[in-house]
């Protein structure tokens, strides 16, 4: 057995089994599921607000390509129009969250997932801080049904997706209809104990919290947990922690984005929905609570192609790997989803995957990548912060233009020089490939 095939099948044999029983596992599964099934809301939220500053403000990057304020009179009063719909997405992220969390936890425990769902919901409206007087009578505070309450929203619906399910199969706790009754009202019946006991619990819980914090756990769980998670979350050794965790299990074989993305969600979730609302009140980026996160960096800078910044691989295999037919073939087939960022041609087709070759430059682009945004954006800040998420499909050198609002070239000319820097890196690398291609081939022959 040769050294490669050796240090594989230990690999196979250590990191494998546990990176697929953590991808496996109910509950971190369900928080992944979870962010995964909110995405579209908050991608929605993220296009129309950019939408509504960057074509309706007069100050927008179209409205004065295209002079749209000389040819419409009011131009920004048209955003009224569309600054409603952050309500409905990125403000009641937590609202989302708890009922999706529950319900994909129900689901992996074969409980009743609409109601284990709803009692989610209720549950976490029942530990809410309660309603402020105001002008127009009593309000319930918009506060944590955004990004702040995202730690209690979780808890939430891993604990009721966890509970209700076997608390339903412990018949003691079920009301027995009779056959007669429809098999619906039945099922709610069977759960009204469970759900009661839930409630109960959470208020009773919530009562004794108040006593530590005005507010009762919200309170309690965001000053404690949420905040000091948050400030590591915004820490660019903390990102470059998961840009090379990330991709070293995509060498293995593992999809290392999907299995981080519970925690990374988690942790960089606040600041994202955070500065997306800075955004929608104030038509820039410039001044955002939250410059630094896995977004504004990653996403931004180090993420063009698809995981590994591999357009810039697609670059060097037709700059330096003409005459390697496999890369060749390879690089062209990839090359159109390269540009939305999607490399899953490049992953299994070179392969990257258990490739020696590719290790050193499938981690250390991306690395390069973060570390110029980060210095351009939080050091010498000659571009402002990428704060919008438009969508990981965008084409990964539009990213730092569009995210931060379309209204500074230079960080047209950075997301550029991110590729230009990858491929520099990945050029050395495709050359030996190709070599190696080549001599196997004529071997072959």
């Amino acid at each position: 057995m040769s050294f490669m095939e050796t240090m594989q099948a230990k690999m196979d044999a250590t990191f494998v089994p546990i990176a697929s029983k953590l991808n496996g596992q109910r509950h971190v599964a369900a928080v992944r599921d979870a962010f995964t099934l909110a995405f579209p809301l908050t991608l929605a939220g993220s296009i129309i607000t950019l939408v509504n500053f960057a074509v309706l403000s007069p100050d927008g990057f179209i409205a004065k390509m295209l002079h749209l304020g000389d040819l419409v009179p009011n131009l920004a009063d048209y955003q009224q129009i569309f600054t409603p719909i952050l309500n409905g997405t990125t403000n009641i992220m937590s609202v989302l969250i708890v009922f999706l969390t529950a319900y994909k936890l129900a689901e992996a425990n074969e409980g009743d997932k609409v109601l284990s769902s709803l009692c989610a919901i209720g549950t976490f409206f029942i530990i809410y801080p309660a309603y402020v007087a105001s002008e127009v009578g009593n309000a319930l505070p918009m506060t944590f049904m955004g990004a702040q309450g995202l730690f209690v929203a979780l808890i939430v619906g891993l604990l009721v997706g966890e509970l209700i399910p076997k608390m339903a199969r412990n018949k003691k706790l079920c009301i027995k209809m009779p056959d007669s009754v429809p098999p619906a009202v039945a099922q709610s019946f069977n759960l009204v104990i469970p759900i009661i006991i839930v409630f109960v619990g959470a208020t009773v819980i919530n009562y004794i919290l108040g006593f530590v914090a005005e507010g009762g756990i919200q309170y309690v769980i965001y000053n404690s947990i949420q905040t000091p998670f948050r400030s590591l979350g915004g820490n660019i050794v903390t990102i470059l922690i998961f840009v090379v965790a990330q991709q070293f299990l995509w060498i293995l074989g593992i999809h290392g984005p999907n299995t981080l993305s519970a925690i990374r969600s988690v942790m960089f979730a606040e600041q994202g929905v955070a500065n997306l609302a800075y955004f929608g009140t104030s038509g820039t980026t410039l001044g955002c609570p939250f410059p630094l996160t896995w977004g504004s960096i990653n996403d931004a800078f180090g993420n063009t192609g698809g995981s590994g910044a591999t357009l810039g691989l697609i670059i060097a295999i037709f700059l330096v790997a003409r005459k390697d037919k496999q890369q060749m073939t390879i690089g062209k087939l990839a090359l159109a989803p390269g540009l939305f960022n999607i490399n899953e041609p490049l992953m299994f087709g070179l392969p990257i995957v258990m490739n020696p070759i590719y290790v050193v430059p499938f981690i250390l682009a991306p690395v390069s990548g973060n570390i110029i945004g980060y210095l351009c954006t939080m050091v010498f800040k000659i571009i402002p912060p990428v704060t919008l998420d438009i969508g990981w499909t965008t084409p990964g050198f539009l990213i730092p233009f569009l995210g931060s609002g379309g209204t500074n070239p230079l960080s047209l000319v950075i997301g550029i020089l991110c590729v230009c820097v990858s491929t520099v890196i990945y050029l050395p690398f495709v050359s030996a490939a190709a070599k190696v291609n080549m001599r196997n081939a004529s071997e072959e022959e």
